[in-house]
């Protein structure tokens, strides 16, 4: 699998966000005729004055939601792969018209909304599992009580979050810069938040954006870095990593013997003697043997000299690229923190452990670059820096 360029992928985010714009026709933002503030909830299209009606009411309030229609013929509802009546226990769907703009905002009721959000969860993670990395980090899916909206322009969502209603992103390197709500959604590794992310910027201010470094390299936000994990022992660490699909729940040892275990399936980082590389404590995660061969393998380390670690790596990094310019399928990628690391190729775990705890990828590959949106620190070591950007993964 490989993690595509955000702007690689913008076509695909507008259309798969609903926006009028997939709709090939273009969209109008009302039915013809009609002034924008004539309707009234009880002579809404087909709406009837059940939950869509409620729904209007609700938005009403914080950013207009004029002209409501359940008619499934109104020009300004897309044809996009969601939402539809029947998928992911949506029982109507309808649209309304912004006051000032004349926006569109799609609005769909579902019957019940842990599904809801468990449909579109698994519509991410296939996108992404299809290759594009990127899909659902603008996510314009904003959850309300009962109902969810899917605004035409960020600045209709951002009004929306002034209320009591939330941004549902369902891809795990998604940030919540500090500063904004981050809640709990009703499916595991989705967040709520009241940030709205905009490709074009146009969205919620994210004030922890790296700032430039002097030369126009990457450089430190302007308090420093933005934060990195810290564990003070390898028990801290596992659970630190907890909520990540590493196998370190049911399968977790320190023993040197296990540790020392690697397949050509699941190579580690730091190879010989760990006390080389700076580290202080290690431990694996996954299946040494059993009825098949390992398999599951991913290493936690605690480090008393993280430029240490970081200089081994980036030796062995760059050996690895040396052959053919690109990291080996089966080698780990080192995520770092403040004084721990981990060592996985498991590119499911890595997308959760960029977002929380907030490791960062140590990448020595020269002339490397990330796009806008993604952190990009100063490494300990020259040519080297920190990011959650993957620009090709190396497994697949």
């Amino acid at each position: 699998m490989r993690i595509q360029r955000i702007l690689a992928t913008t076509a695909a985010l507008t259309c798969l966000a609903v926006l009028p714009a997939c709709k090939g026709g273009g969209g109008q933002a009302a039915p013809p005729g009609t002034p924008a503030s004539s309707a009234s909830p009880a002579a809404a299209e087909g709406a009837g004055d059940g939950p869509l009606v409620k729904a209007q009411q609700y938005m009403r309030e914080w950013a207009g939601c004029e002209n409501l229609s359940a008619k499934a013929d109104d020009p300004r509802i897309p044809s996009g792969d969601f939402p539809k009546v029947g998928q992911w226990s949506v029982t109507e769907v309808g649209v309304c018209s912004t006051t000032a703009d004349k926006s569109d905002i799609v609005i769909a009721v579902p019957k019940d909304m842990k599904e809801f959000q468990a449909g579109y969860k698994q519509y991410v993670l296939d996108r992404i599992a299809g290759g594009d990395g990127a899909y659902g980090l603008f996510s314009n899916v904003i959850v309300g009580k009962g109902f969810v909206a899917f605004p035409t322009l960020p600045k209709t969502s951002m009004a929306l979050v002034r209320s009591e209603m939330r941004v549902l992103t369902c891809n795990p390197t998604a940030p919540v810069p500090q500063g904004y709500k981050r809640e709990k959604a009703l499916v595991e590794y989705c967040n709520l938040s009241d940030f709205v992310p905009a490709k074009d910027g146009a969205g919620s201010p994210n004030l922890e954006t790296p700032q430039e470094g002097p030369n126009g390299g990457p450089g430190q936000p302007a308090t420093g870095s933005l934060g990195l994990p810290r564990a003070g022992s390898i028990a801290e660490l596992r659970t630190l990593v907890s909520n990540s699909p590493l196998a370190c729940k049911d399968h977790f040892s320190t023993d040197p013997e296990a540790v020392g275990i690697e397949s050509i399936d699941y190579q580690p980082v730091v190879k010989g003697k760990a006390a080389d590389w700076g580290i202080t404590g290690r431990a694996l995660c996954g299946q040494p043997a059993g009825e098949r061969r390992a398999h599951d393998l991913s290493w936690l380390d605690t480090v008393g000299d993280m430029k240490k670690l970081q200089t081994k790596a980036k030796a062995a990094q760059l050996a690895d690229l040396k052959d053919d310019g690109r990291l080996s399928a089966t080698a780990s990628v080192l995520l770092v923190g403040e004084n721990v690391a981990v060592e996985t190729n498991n590119a499911s775990a890595r997308f959760v452990l960029y977002q929380h705890p907030r490791f960062l990828y140590l990448n020595c590959v020269p002339g490397f670059s990330a796009p806008t949106g993604y952190r990009l620190e100063k490494a300990q070591v020259e040519g080297c820096v920190l990011t959650n950007y993957e620009p090709e993964h190396p497994v697949g």
